[in-house]
């Protein structure tokens, strides 16, 4: 059973197993967590049900495994004949999940 849910501004499509770095939510390490905004649901055959905008009933169950940073990426401002340049670096924090389960209602 696949699912796609929207977290952090962003949709992921997750099946039951999968392991994936998602935008940092305060939660600690081993816990469990629910996500209720599920997008769209297929049960492995041709049957999908696709919300307006979510789905009712659905939810997906996922596993704190660690809060990491990413790597850094580096980020330059330039403005030609000014003798203007800026450069700078970000590191984003993130979370990895390990999803359990996909229900439907």
């Amino acid at each position: 059973m696949h699912a796609v849910i929207k977290t952090g501004g962003k949709q992921y499509r997750v099946a039951e197993g999968d392991i994936l770095s998602i935008e940092k939510l305060e939660v600690a390490p081993e816990a469990s967590i629910k996500f209720d905004d599920v997008l769209m649901l297929s049960d492995g055959s041709d049957k999908v049900t696709i919300g307006t905008p979510f789905v009712e009933g659905a939810s997906v169950e996922a596993v704190v495994l660690k809060q990491f940073r990413d790597k850094k990426i580096k980020v330059l401002k330039f403005k030609r004949r000014k003798h203007h340049m800026k450069r700078m670096g970000h590191r984003q924090w993130l979370t990895q999940v390990q999803i359990t389960s996909v229900k439907a209602k």
